[in-house]
């Protein structure tokens, strides 16, 4: 009994490959279109969470079904005024006030500066070591369907903080729309030695809705 697999012309892997090629081609670019994209990290403004060079793996599905979260850290495309260049500049932050939340700096007891969101302090153990809060106080409330984005390294930072300054504290020039979210980064994946998970903190789970 002849196998029929052996008949099979050794030379129809050959013209099977430009087509597997193709195909898995198809599947990456479709992918990093509508799935998953890679970032690299250009500044210091989310030190020490995210260092100069790391890459981010960045979820980009995620938000077709709900908003951005309290805590999340996020890559958007920032407005012209924010980085200048008119062609769109991607920027990474991490998420502090959505839409209706009630942010305020700071709160001063016990010694120490905190944040006050919906009139819950919030300790931001992930902050760069010796960076305040914020360098001003302010008190503002996020509009609908926008973000309050801040880096984790304060004093680097190109932000939503620094924009309420620099605009005469005009909170739509501050904030974020949302439809200019490009995605969540949700994991360093390179150096391998930094590995890891880009997980919500724990200190924003007792933060109340507005």
């Amino acid at each position: 009994m002849i196998d029929e697999q052996t008949e099979k012309p050794r030379s129809s892997f050959w013209k099977e490959l430009p087509i597997l090629l193709g195909v898995a081609i198809l599947v990456a670019v479709l992918v990093r279109a509508f799935v998953l994209q890679t970032f690299f990290i250009p500044s210091p403004s989310m030190e020490n969470t995210l260092k100069i060079d790391d890459r981010v793996l960045v979820n980009k599905l995620v938000y077709d079904f709900r908003s951005p979260h309290r805590g999340e850290v996020i890559v958007f495309k920032a407005p012209t005024d924010w980085s200048g260049n008119p062609q769109g500049e991607d920027f990474i932050k991490r998420v502090i006030g959505v839409g209706g939340d009630h942010v305020v700096c700071c709160d001063r007891s016990g010694g120490n500066e905190r944040l006050v969101i919906n009139g819950k302090p919030l300790d931001e153990p992930y902050i760069f070591p010796g960076n305040k809060p914020a360098d001003q106080d302010f008190d503002i409330t996020v509009p609908d369907g926008r973000l309050w984005v801040m880096g984790d390294h304060r004093e680097a930072s190109g932000d939503s903080l620094e924009h309420w300054q620099q605009s005469g504290e005009d909170i739509n020039e501050a904030t974020i729309p949302e439809d200019r979210v490009v995605g969540r980064a949700f994991t360093i994946f390179w150096p391998v030695s930094r590995a890891t998970w880009l997980t919500v903190p724990k200190q924003f789970d007792g933060i109340p809705n507005p």
